[in-house]
């Protein structure tokens, strides 16, 4: 099994993605899922995924499955 690897500046995009849309798509749920997985995703970027995730708790941002 291949290692999840992040590519730069992916949560950054993710997060713009997001903000535009309103909407997480598939591919951005694994793009989160890379992120937890990278050890040395520096702090800033976990609590932006974190605001996220709440975000979508909230009800704020829709879970799709279609980009």
């Amino acid at each position: 099994m291949r290692p999840l690897q992040l590519l730069p500046n992916a949560v950054s995009e993710m997060l713009a993605s997001v903000a535009e849309t309103g909407k997480l798509t598939l591919t951005d749920r694994y793009g989160i899922m890379a992120a937890i997985l990278d050890d040395s995703l520096p702090e800033e970027e976990m609590q932006a995924i974190n605001r996220l995730l709440r975000a979508v708790q909230r009800g704020r941002v829709q879970v799709t499955a279609h980009p």
